[in-house]
């Protein structure tokens, strides 16, 4: 099947690999000469505009958009649907608001212009391991685009969740999910870090043994594991935490929905205190315990 993908980085790079091993044909295309020019010598097509892109692909045209969410997804969308004809699909891969998908999907209709969201999950694994994909969209343009998904996923890890929209909002909450269990393991391994009983533990050691038998295992403690096993302290890495939006948008989605989500909350607050250098709050605190019960502050 043929497709162009927008957007080569991390993730849309490594899709182009994994779908040219599976025989699909690619158009790619990214700001980045560089870019394009590596997977055009793997077999791909290159294009450097988005005007090549669609006259290089074969109606009905499929265009996937691996993007960062908001402005850049819509000016990828509005230019696509300015040189798409009805009949043609869009697919968009990146992390978008599902409210926003739900109206670019309305909007694409009226010119009879497809529009699928995919929820994809996998990260610079994907390529070897293949990405989990959760994919809205109707009906006939997902079963269209399927020998896509089913090349990009492994066994069992492509599914039709929905209309338009579902599938970044199935997306959004599996990450506001990892936001939760990134936070407990931080804590626990914290836990163990600072101990002063046992200053001897060795987390590497426990990171694996964890991942037999324990029902702590899972994939992410396996990465732990590699990590510890580079640098146990991970002292040359800088405990500040960016978040990407699907978090700050699944807590708003449980207070819309009056649906308690205290860990995912606390974790993305967890996520806001690690970019601050020294907390204005936590000062407050010290100033007022030492003025309430004269308990000693440090001074900076």
């Amino acid at each position: 099947m043929q497709l162009a993908m927008i957007g080569l980085g991390r993730m849309g790079g490594n899709m182009v690999e994994r779908l040219m091993r599976h025989g699909h044909s690619l158009v790619a295309f990214d700001r980045s000469s560089d870019a394009v020019d590596k997977y055009v010598q793997m077999g791909a097509t290159g294009a450097d505009d988005l005007k090549k892109v669609v006259a290089a692909l074969r109606a009905p045209r499929i265009v996937w958009i691996m993007v960062p969410a908001g402005d850049p997804t819509q000016q990828t969308v509005d230019t696509l649907a300015s040189l798409l004809s009805p009949g043609d699909i869009i697919i968009d891969g990146g992390n978008s608001n599902f409210h926003d998908t739900m109206r670019r999907g309305q909007e694409l209709a009226a010119k009879k212009i497809a529009f699928i969201d995919c929820g994809t999950s996998g990260g610079v694994w994907g390529l070897e391991n293949g990405y989990c994909l959760m994919v809205g969209g109707s009906d006939e343009a997902v079963k269209h685009c399927e020998p896509i998904f089913t090349a990009l996923a492994p066994e069992k890890g492509y599914a039709h969740v929905g209309p338009t929209g579902a599938g970044h909002y199935v997306k959004m909450v599996h990450n506001g999910i990892e936001y939760g269990l990134l936070q407990a393991y931080a804590e626990g391994y914290e836990i163990l870090h600072a101990s002063k009983q046992f200053p001897q533990l060795d987390l590497e050691q426990i990171a694996n043994v964890w991942q037999y038998g324990s029902v702590v295992r899972s994939w992410l403690n396996e990465l732990a594991a590699s990590a510890f096993s580079r640098d146990a302290s991970l002292a040359d890495i800088k405990g500040w935490v960016a978040d990407s939006g699907e978090g700050r948008w699944t807590v708003q989605e449980a207070i819309d929905l009056d649906v308690p989500a205290p860990v995912i909350t606390l974790s993305l607050q967890a996520r806001f205190r690690s970019r601050q250098t020294d907390s204005f709050g936590a000062k407050v605190i010290a100033a007022l315990r030492n003025e309430f019960g004269g308990h000693a502050v440090k001074r900076s």
